[in-house]
Parts: structure tokens; C-alpha cells; sequence
């Protein structure tokens, strides 16, 4: 039994860069992948949670590193792809869960702001993509898993700006699976409904706001970070090989509704 689940779930043998790893979906996700078998290197910002995620892995017998940057710096994010590679080697799975959200309301949406939102939650996956999808499709095989948002498909208040970016990483997924799906590399994005993250503390800061949301799901509750790491483990390893291009909703059944 243990056998056939590995051939189907392991990451052993294989190498992940999560940007956005040191907190929220993305921590859940590299843990998930280090549990798995799969060497983590992790990019984010600061350098404090990426030390204490990385200790955690350690500590449950995974190899990590981090590497810290800005990902709205094209010139860092170089950078910092250049060192991912540098500590265990080329990725042959990349996780773009990186992400910034800024919550004005629209009209007052800035264009500096408009500038960031993209760069980071669209442009990042997009050179990312460029950098390490051709090299996958070289050695025949990888994935890619793009983390986007319910705003992709349906507006949420004082987020445009996140939901365009998070609208065009989606489709972004479909350009990368097309690209690449002869080389063996599987391109599929996470859709998460409303999760409880330090991405959210804003709008999770009103108890009424978040009673409605957990109300607007099937299952009566708002997620967490934990309930997108099966997926993510799924999209990541041998059992998804026959699947590209898609988009799957870890919601709770809101999109369903």
C-alpha cells in the first residue's frame, strides 16, 4: 500500500522553489512539499519567517533553504532565481503563491499601486515561468502550480486590482500548460475561497464580515492554509500527469454555489 500511494503522492528525488513560503497558503504548501519528500527552497521578503519555516522543515527531516527578495524588483527577483537554483539545484516544481493586496477602493486605485499588484501577483509568475518552464520541458518533466483567488472569477470589495492580477494568472496557467505540456510539464492552478492568512487580516478583522463569508459556503466554514496542502501535494507529484491546464477550487463549495 505504502508503495503505490508513493508512486502516486511522493516528491522524493525532487527539488521546489515556493515563493510566498514563509507564511499563510504557501508555508502550508512548502511544509506539505517537504513532508512529501521534496527538497524546499523558499522566497519571500523577510528573512525571520523564512528562517523559522525552514527550521521547521529541518526539523521534520526535509531539506530547505530560503532565498529573500522583492518580487516587484525584476532586478531582485533575477537575482533571487538565480540563488533558488543555487541551493539544491534547477527546480522541477515551482509554486507561485506569492502575493501582495492592496485594498483601496477602486476609483482610488493608484496606478503605482496598479503597478505593483501586477508585478508581483502576475509578472513574478510570469518570469518565473519563463525561467524555470523551459528548462523543465528540457529534462522532461515538472510542474507548475499557480496559486489564485476566487476574485479571478467574482469581485470582492476594495480587491480589483488583486482580482484583475489573480484573473490574469489564471489564464496565465493555460498559456504555460499549452507551452510546455509536450516537454512533461503540468501547469494547473489552486483557486482558494476565503482563507484565513495575514493576507486577509484586514477583511478577516471584522467578525460579522467573516460569518457571512463561512456562510456563503457549502461546507459552513472559511479555510486555512492546511486545507490546500493535499491539493497542492496532488497538482505537484505523479498523480496529476494527466492533468494541464485546469483550475481547481479548494472553497469550501463557494464556487459551486
Amino acid at each position: 500500500m505504502t508503495s503505490y500511494l508513493d508512486r502516486l503522492f511522493s516528491l522524493g528525488e525532487r527539488v521546489a522553489v515556493v515563493t510566498g513560503g514563509s507564511s499563510g497558503i504557501g508555508r502550508a504548501i512548502a511544509l506539505a512539499f517537504g513532508r512529501a519528500g521534496a527538497s524546499v527552497v523558499l522566497v519571500a521578503r523577510r528573512p525571520e519567517p523564512l528562517a523559522d519555516t525552514v527550521a521547521e522543515l529541518q526539523a521534520a527531516g526535509a531539506r530547505a533553504g530560503w532565498v529573500s527578495a522583492d518580487l516587484a524588483d525584476r532586478v531582485a527577483l533575477d537575482r533571487a532565481a538565480k540563488q533558488a537554483e543555487g541551493v539544491f539545484g534547477a527546480p522541477d516544481i515551482l509554486v507561485n503563491c506569492a502575493g501582495v493586496n492592496l485594498r483601496p477602493p477602486l476609483a482610488e486605485l493608484t496606478a503605482a499601486q496598479w503597478d505593483e499588484l501586477i508585478a508581483v501577483n502576475l509578472t513574478a509568475p510570469f518570469l518565473l515561468g519563463q525561467r524555470f518552464g523551459p528548462q523543465m520541458a528540457a529534462r522532461g518533466w515538472g510542474r507548475i502550480v499557480n496559486v489564485t483567488s476566487q476574485q479571478a472569477e467574482r469581485a470582492f470589495g476594495n480587491s480589483g486590482g488583486y482580482g484583475a492580477a489573480k484573473g490574469g494568472l489564471a489564464a496565465l496557467t493555460r498559456s504555460q500548460a499549452e507551452a510546455w505540456a509536450h516537454g512533461g510539464v503540468r501547469c494547473n492552478a489552486l483557486c482558494p475561497g476565503f482563507v484565513i492568512t495575514p493576507l486577509t487580516a484586514e477583511a478577516s478583522a471584522d467578525p460579522a464580515r467573516v460569518a457571512a463569508l463561512a456562510a456563503r459556503t457549502m461546507i459552513g466554514r472559511n479555510g486555512l492554509p492546511d486545507d490546500l496542502a493535499g491539493a497542492a501535494v496532488f497538482l505537484a507529484g505523479p498523480a496529476s500527469d494527466y492533468l494541464t491546464g485546469q483550475t481547481i477550487r479548494v472553497d469550501g463549495g463557494l464556487s459551486a454555489t
